[in-house]
């Protein structure tokens, strides 16, 4: 895959005028999900970036039409740039350099991991900060005092206390869901950290189904159809398919 063509500056775009949706995808075979969720985002006026965890890299190496190649997906209208850990720290710092995680986090006005793996939901609880997705996630604006809000975008890309939502769509094994410390990891994501509570984090809890591994149980995620109606509430954009439209918490 090739490298973004040019840095990302976050204040280059601050007056587009266009939402900014910054996707994500850890190791899960859920990943391969992501091209049609893209697709179908790509109709609307927005800005996407991607980035690809090392392992959610794996299952986009054009195995299959399902599969297709990362490389491939920046053929998609509005995805601006694809990213890897190794886009990180492409060459070495320098002082007054910008630091990706911290561009892409300023860039953002909604990031949504999907899938969120359950190795990289026990990071993100944990407040681990060892790979680009992680290391946004460690650097988001938990406070709404950072990342003031960019002129004329529609309020509902802001929570109820003003915070930009981070939205996470689990999706692993039925027993590592079943597990008990994926229910603790759970609660602190709805209820500490919780948009009705007054944080940042939307839940998007997984569905049971058989899953690609043959069990059958939770821990699938949610259907990608109704993860683009969830993301297109946040946008304040009309379905121009037939995605039913989900209620924004």
């Amino acid at each position: 895959m090739s490298r973004p063509s040019t840095a990302l500056r976050a204040s280059d775009h601050q007056n587009d005028g266009r939402p900014h949706l910054l996707l994500a995808c850890t190791g899960s075979v859920a990943t391969i999900k992501i091209p049609l969720i893209i697709q179908a985002l790509s109709k609307h006026d927005i800005s996407m970036r991607l980035i690809l965890s090392s392992s959610a890299s794996q299952f986009l190496q054009g195995q299959s039409a399902e599969q297709p190649s990362i490389s491939s997906l920046l053929e998609i209208p509005n995805l601006e740039a694809v990213y890897t850990d190794e886009d990180e720290w492409s060459q070495p710092w320098t002082r007054g350099a910008d630091i990706l995680h911290i561009e892409l986090r300023r860039w953002a006005d909604i990031m949504i991991i999907a899938p969120l793996s359950a190795n990289s939901m026990a990071k993100m609880v944990a407040g681990m900060a060892d790979s680009l997705v992680m290391s946004v996630v460690r650097a988001w604006d938990t406070t709404a005092i950072l990342d003031a809000r960019r002129p004329n975008l529609p309020s509902t890309l802001r929570t109820s206390t003003g915070k930009k939502p981070l939205l996470v769509a689990p999706a692993m094994n039925t027993a590592m869901w079943a597990h008990p410390v994926t229910h603790k990891q759970a609660a602190v994501l709805e209820q500490e950290w919780g948009v009705e509570t007054g944080g940042w984090v939307r839940h998007i809890r997984p569905v049971e189904k058989e899953l690609a591994c043959g069990d059958t149980g939770g821990g699938a995620m949610r259907e990608w159809k109704e993860i683009v109606s969830i993301i297109r509430q946040y946008l304040d954009v009309e379905a121009t398919d037939n995605v039913a439209s989900t209620k924004t918490k």
